[in-house]
């Protein structure tokens, strides 16, 4: 008595256990096949269908065995996310980055994804990559050259005792050594690469989100700066040597635990000037429903319709790699060595991160994500 057969698309749709209890039945008498039919076709074996599979379904019962690879715990099992792959269990705020939602369809562990590799990046890609101004020779009257008169006019002007209550924002000091400032920015690229995200030092304005007539500052409902005239002058001469090349002495880093960090390369001062935080300018409302973890407000306005937000998820900068502390607990507020605040420049909103203490060298850069509104929740953070 052979077995009865069956279409090979059958068999290789059923789960295992089934074959198996199939083959164990008692099998009917073949039944003689019609004149002119096609011969039937043979079953595929188990071994052959397996061999060709690229994953195996586990079908199980009860996950209520599941715990958190990081805190080790299996509450909230509401929050427990399962990786498609090893079948692992993580908290959704246990993760760095935090993952704000749950996933749509299939999700990866950061240890089975492999959106963190990073690949190297050669002179001529990272000078094409942050479209750097090259220079070939240094003469002081060229526009590449850095303004020392202007750097020294600043000093001289005005008392000590002025500068001193103004807590004027000071340039950044880039590293002198050229490889080193090359390390920093491919640190950066491959960080920006892996996100799929490419570097822009300035808000953009992208069809079909907020257009560049709503980012005015007269719109905000108070709780902005005024950028002076002489902090005004530092943008524009970090600006310039940004596109020279001469980036802030920061490099990224991914900490299994954190995710990207950003650490200091070299000592910097208090008040020096880190990073204007860019992306795409888009209207709060807009974005309500948004899990992007890397969202900063750009602009309160009186009408809550006309708030807008940055949104780093596909163009940005280091910023978007700078991580917030947890200002619920006093060890979180004193890894702070740096914070972000909103001013109004020309007439619009641009939000600057700026040293609050010396920081020094391989230190990390972590700020307060709730400069003002103190809506975001950060209990979580690490």
């Amino acid at each position: 008595m052979a077995p009865a057969t069956t279409s090979s698309a059958a068999a290789a749709a059923a789960p295992a256990h089934r074959f198996i209890r199939f083959n164990r039945r008692t099998s009917a008498p073949r039944q003689p096949s019609p004149p002119g039919s096609p011969p039937k076709k043979k079953m595929k074996s188990m071994a052959e269908i397996m061999a060709k599979a690229k994953f195996t379904v586990v079908e199980r019962g009860d996950y209520g065995d599941v715990t958190c690879e990081h805190c080790r715990s299996g509450d909230r099992s509401d929050e427990l996310l399962l990786c498609d792959k090893c079948d692992r269990g993580f908290h959704m705020k246990c993760l760095r980055p935090i993952v704000a939602i749950v996933p749509i369809g299939s999700w990866l562990c950061p240890a089975c994804s492999g959106h963190r590799r990073v690949r190297s990046f050669s002179q001529k890609k990272i000078i094409d990559f942050f479209r750097i101004q090259k220079c070939s020779d240094r003469d002081p009257k060229d526009e590449c050259a850095p303004p020392q008169d202007a750097r020294k006019r600043r000093r001289r002007s005005g008392s000590l005792v002025l500068q001193k209550r103004r807590r004027r924002i000071l340039p950044f000091v880039s590293s002198e050594d050229p490889a080193q400032r090359l390390k920093q920015m491919g640190s950066l690229a491959s960080a920006l690469t892996a996100l799929h995200m490419e570097f822009s030092d300035d808000l953009a304005y992208m069809p079909g989100m907020a257009p560049r007539s709503a980012n005015q500052s007269k719109f905000e409902d108070g709780g902005m700066q005024i950028l002076s005239k002489e902090d005004t002058e530092t943008l524009e001469l970090c600006r310039a040597m940004c596109k020279r090349g001469e980036c802030p002495p920061l490099k990224v880093a991914f900490d299994s635990r954190e995710g990207f960090t950003v650490e200091a390369d070299e000592q910097m001062k208090d008040m020096t000037f880190i990073a204007e935080y860019t992306g795409d300018v888009d209207y709060i409302k807009h974005r309500e429903n948004d899990d992007c973890d890397s969202m900063m407000t750009l602009l309160l306005a009186t009408e809550p319709s006309k708030s807008l937000v940055i949104c780093p998820d596909k163009r940005g900068n280091i910023a978007r790699f700078i991580n917030g502390i947890n200002n619920h607990t006093l060890e979180g507020k004193k890894k702070q060595n740096c914070r972000c605040v909103r001013y109004s420049v020309n007439g619009q909103c641009r939000v600057f991160l700026v040293a609050t203490r010396d920081i020094a060298k391989g230190e990390r850069l972590y700020y307060d994500y709730n400069g003002y509104e103190q809506e975001y929740p950060t209990q979580h953070f690490l």
